[in-house]
């Protein structure tokens, strides 16, 4: 199938990208033809995020989006920060807050509704959506140009045979292909790999965001209200703060980020996340609630020096699946529909020019004369900063942000990827956690039963292992199998054999919720997720 433009990925970045493309489309009169994929079974399907929006980005491309019935219906009402003890809280005078902690004007939002919304328009402006179709493999013309995506063969066994439903994946070819996946995009992941487009950039850094909806009584409810935390359940040197946004209807998101530059292995992302739930100031909130979904999703959080090369010939990268997220506001979305429409300028103004398949080295220009670079500028130092510790974090980010603006004569470095920060077991104090009390605190494997997730068993397995022998050889033998821990669906356990009493890894594939935490932050960098067929994974509802 041939196309002017393809976008993989229905997240707020490709969807910006299709939107935009359309309208200058139709100020110009052209025909223009953009297809989008997106692997989940519909728009918003995978879509998680906590989430409070800057709507800039979104006002410039929809400025009517108010009278045109967006979901953004709880403007912030309220913020409030706190550095939590095991028993105790310290509440931060907003007066010394940076800027970047200030709500004023945002809203808190359900992203997987602002997306389903936004997908809306795009197919009122002629898009051709199509969900339930994963992108899982690029494909490159005779000059090594990227010149589209083939969608996921449908109905292959476990073994890779063709079953009695098989269906062969579809080639989408188009002029330019835009990258949309999310944070660690499958196929972005491996473009920049190819395209050596991270050289000269600092290795990228992650975190792991859970999170939980919940249905509150209506006397606790303050709509529109932000609690943002810093502080226990996590240690001074791990980076990792907690949540709490109110939104429509009685309804709150509580959710939990870790940073995956974590050292000790016995840390789990999800078992911290439950232990912040008990806290006073945040369990007052939940207590005679119920709990009604669940999910976690990788987010990255390199920040500018982290970013790779945006272009290369044929296709380019926007939102997530670049890097953009801007961890200091704890926000990504503004900055995905933001770099979506620079990129669909760059790229249909080559079009307008006949060209294709060549590096739209204009989206890298609008993105440096660009609002969001100055943004994404000043908070630079951030996570670099706040992997020093709490305590000095706070301190030195402070002083960058309130004394220097953002604009300080420095900028700090990330050294090395999450992945190779673990220390050796033996080396880490064991953390012991309390058991679910079935009320507050949960288990993993009810928790991926709220997040809808789904696969049919008898396909390809999506979480490969390079070397079958490294997970017990290696990962248990040195850090005593943290996968078990940094997943956050119970996809990965160490069994032991009853005939012969040996460990063996077992990979409960169905269970996973598409987080790529297993991707990022392996060890050993051998478990590679790819994509499972389209249309599987989580159904987040109002996530």
């Amino acid at each position: 199938m041939e196309f002017d433009v393809v976008i993989v990925g229905g997240g707020p970045a490709g969807l910006a990208s299709a939107i935009r493309l359309k309208q200058l489309a139709a100020e110009k009169g052209n025909d223009l033809s953009v297809c989008l994929i997106e692997k989940g079974a519909e728009i918003g399907a995978h879509i998680l995020s906590g989430a409070v929006m800057d709507p800039r980005a979104l006002t410039e491309l929809l400025p009517y989006w108010q009278t045109d019935g967006a979901p953004l219906k709880a403007p912030v009402s309220e913020d409030r920060f706190f550095i939590l003890s095991e028993t105790g809280a310290t509440k931060v005078p907003n007066s010394l807050l940076p800027d970047c902690f200030h709500n004023e004007g945002n809203y808190v939002i359900s992203l997987g509704n602002v997306c389903r919304w936004l997908g809306e328009q795009a197919e009122a402006l002629g898009v051709d959506i199509y969900p339930g179709f994963a992108g899982a493999e690029v494909l490159f013309d005779e000059n090594g140009a990227v010149m589209g995506v083939a969608t996921g063969d449908m109905g292959r066994s476990h073994d890779g045979s063709e079953g009695p439903s098989f269906e062969p994946g579809i080639e989408l070819h188009g002029k330019y292909t835009f990258f949309a996946e999310g944070c660690r995009g499958h196929l972005g992941k491996q473009l920049i790999e190819k395209f050596k487009l991270n050289a000269g950039a600092d290795p990228q850094t992650y975190g792991i965001g859970l999170k939980e909806l919940w249905e509150i009584q209506p006397d606790k409810h303050q709509l529109g209200l932000v609690i943002h935390s810093g502080g226990w359940p996590m240690q001074s040197d791990t980076y990792g703060g907690g949540f709490l946004y109110h939104l429509e209807n009685n309804q709150v998101a509580v959710g939990f980020v870790v940073g995956l530059g974590y050292e000790n292995p016995h840390l789990s992302p999800y078992e911290e996340f439950q232990r912040y739930k008990t806290h006073p100031k945040i369990r007052k909130f939940l207590e005679g609630g119920k709990r009604i979904a669940y999910g976690a999703r990788a987010l990255v959080a390199g920040g500018l020096q982290a970013l790779p090369k945006l272009t290369f010939p044929g296709g380019l990268l926007v939102g997530d699946d670049a890097g953009f997220l801007n961890a200091a506001r704890i926000k990504g979305s503004h900055c995905a529909i933001k770099t979506g429409s620079l990129a669909a300028e760059a790229c249909f103004k080559a079009l307008v020019e006949e060209r294709q398949r060549d590096d739209l080295t204009d989206y890298p220009e609008l993105f440096k004369n660009s609002w969001l670079y100055d943004e994404l500028y000043k908070a630079r130092n951030f996570k670099p900063w706040m992997a020093k510790g709490l305590k000095l974090g706070s301190i030195m980010f402070g002083i960058d942000q309130l004394v220097f603006r953002g604009k300080a004569p420095w900028t700090l470095h990330h050294k090395a990827p999450d992945h190779a920060k673990l220390k050796p077991a033996a080396e880490c104090p064991k953390i012991i956690y309390p058991k679910p009390d079935g009320i507050i605190t949960f288990d993993r494997l009810s928790s991926v039963f709220l997040s809808s997730t789904n696969h049919e068993e008898d396909q390809p397995c999506h979480l490969q292992l390079k070397d079958a022998s490294v997970p017990i050889n290696i990962n248990l033998a040195k850090y005593a199998a943290p996968e078990q821990r940094f997943c956050p669906a119970g996809v990965y356990e160490v069994l032991h054999d009853e005939s012969s009493n040996k460990p063996r890894l077992q990979i409960n594939a169905q269970n996973c919720v598409h987080c790529k935490t297993c991707d990022i932050k392996d060890p050993t960098q051998n478990i590679v997720w790819v994509v499972p067929q389209g249309g599987e994974g989580p159904t987040y509802p109002n996530m």
